[in-house]
């Protein structure tokens, strides 16, 4: 059994950038376990066709070195999932990380003894190390969500889920393909699917808001311009309440006449891309504002889609824009105009079953060769729970957070002293650009396991009463957003049969958040017991 100062759990950009500053500026003896075999985190499993970033490259990358920064080029306004995986394994080349990786290496189970003061985990081979601190780095969205179909077993053709797609080439020429799922993730691989197949049919069980992306290729006068301007992009990125690296409005819609409200937002849907969002101060915050950007995001739809019964299916929303994550899209809205492509809407009469050659909706038989899940993850505690975690006095994480996650910033959860979870429950992640999130709390587990070898102290872990404050106070900062107006949503755990129910990240914004993190390191850390 090897014993080690620190295990990091996740070769994503959380665990990569962990390992280098435990490493090479804390000097301890560490090293990072991945399931898979390469880097890439949730960008090695989530390969599928149209697979992309819907942050722009400019931002979804680290800003700790700007030497690295300035060496990668980019080709996209938003990086393809090849491309991101590219990057990640220049960086890990760049700053010798590999070294200190073992892939293939699938942790199985997780076990703090209080008389050592040390965690032992057990990879799926049997191995076993030890170690002071582990930080989780296992990622927000990494853990596939599968529905449970009847007679699942009897179809006698492909069944692919997004989140685990395999490494081979898959052929959808002149077959007949099904996609379930109309999220961020159909949204992207729906358009590419309908390139080749014989027919394409959509089971809609929610329809989606979605952006034009407007991708396009980077010429070398726009990476210029990203290189010089490095020092403000990284300044107005760490200032930005979702971490992207441009200026809030600070205008809102009520200030503003109708005729100028379309000419802001019809500018902004030409632009493309989430900063769609923010064109104007209050559309996440105020139901009126909201309801003039639902609506008009409602008739470009209706505008797009010539079909009126499909137009109105896409666009039948009972929720407002801004309520779920929202998507980008290369001409999704124009793919339903293909003769080949039809929407099914699976709301009110979902799938029955399957049978050898297809499914089966209200009666209906649709042939199928393929049928592609696009169901979206266990988010943000799913690949936490995927492993057997045990903490203190043999208290299990599962049963810990069977009612709630309870945790502290996301950063650590009460009776499990010296675990850190990168961009857990209770933190912006998934509701920020996620580099500028992972780099403020790799930042800050750091600092704080810095201080505590300085101050000879063994152990740091959340307060059971700390935590529950931080859990009122992220459930408070969400009733004051859209978050709250639907009643499905995987922020809310609803996607997933027998998870608890309740906004999980934090929703006041990363700038606020930061700067509550830094109060409380200074302030001693406040609400972790030291000892």
């Amino acid at each position: 059994m090897a014993t080690l100062d620190a295990i990091i759990i996740g070769a994503g950009f959380s665990g990569l950038y962990q390992l280098y500053t435990l490493r090479d500026q804390l000097n301890l003896n560490c090293h990072l376990f991945e399931a898979a075999d390469e880097v890439g985190g949730t960008w090695h499993w989530n390969q599928y066709p149209g697979a992309r970033c819907d942050t722009e490259s400019q931002a979804y990358c680290y800003y700790f070195n700007k030497k690295i920064y300035n060496e990668w080029n980019w080709t996209e306004r938003y990086p393809s999932q090849q491309e991101v995986k590219d990057y990640l394994k220049f960086v890990a080349k760049k700053l010798n990380l590999f070294r200190s990786i073992s892939f293939s290496s699938n942790v199985k189970e997780m076990k703090y003894f209080d008389k050592t003061n040390k965690w032992k985990i057990q990879l799926d081979g049997g191995n076993t190390f030890d170690a002071r601190f582990v930080i989780m780095a296992t990622g927000c969205l990494s853990s596939e969500n599968l529905p449970i179909i009847a007679n699942q077993e009897k179809f006698k053709g492909k069944i692919l889920h997004t989140g685990r797609w395999p490494k081979e080439n898959i052929k959808f020429n002149d077959l007949d393909v099904g996609v379930v799922g109309t999220g961020s993730t159909g949204i992207q691989v729906i358009p590419e699917i309908a390139k080749t197949v014989k027919s394409l049919t959509v089971f809609q069980r929610t329809p989606n808001y979605s952006i034009p992306a407007r991708n396009q290729k980077l010429n070398s006068k726009k990476l210029n311009l990203h290189k010089n301007n490095f020092e403000y992009l990284k300044n107005v990125s760490i200032n930005n309440r979702h971490g992207h690296p441009w200026k809030h409005s600070n205008t809102p819609i009520h200030q503003v006449g109708s005729v100028k409200d379309s000419m802001v937002l019809n500018k902004a849907w030409e632009h493309g891309g989430l900063s769609f969002r923010d064109s104007f101060s209050n559309i996440n915050y105020d139901e009126c504002a909201n309801s003039v950007v639902s609506n008009f995001i409602i008739n470009k739809i209706q505008e797009t889609v010539n079909d009126p019964v499909t137009a109105n299916d896409l666009s039948d929303f009972d929720y407002p824009f801004g309520a779920k994550r929202p998507a980008l899209d290369t001409h999704y809205f124009e793919t339903f105009n293909q003769e080949n492509v039809k929407l099914i809407s699976i709301k009110k009469t979902p799938i029955d079953s399957f049978n050898h050659n297809g499914v089966l909706v209200n009666s209906i038989h649709y042939p199928l060769d393929i049928v592609v899940f696009a169901t979206g993850f266990d988010a943000i505690t799913g690949s936490l729970l995927k492993i057997n975690i045990i903490g203190k006095k043999g208290k299990n994480l599962k049963s810990e957070w069977k009612k709630e996650p309870i945790n502290l910033l996301g950063l650590q959860i009460p009776n499990f002293p010296n675990l850190f979870t990168i961009t857990g429950p209770g933190s912006p992640s998934v509701l920020t650009n996620m580099p500028r999130a992972i780099e403020q709390h790799v930042d800050w587990v750091t600092m704080c396991i810095s201080k505590l070898i300085n101050m000879k102290k063994n152990k740091i872990e959340a307060s059971h009463s700390a935590a529950l404050a931080w859990l009122d106070e992220v459930k408070l900062e969400s009733e004051r957003t859209m978050f709250l107006k639907t009643s499905n949503s995987w922020y809310l755990g609803t996607n997933v049969k027998g998870k608890p129910k309740g906004f999980i990240p934090y929703s006041g914004g990363l700038d606020k958040y930061t700067n509550i993190c830094n109060a409380i390191a200074q302030n001693g850390y406040k609400g972790f017991i030291i000892s």
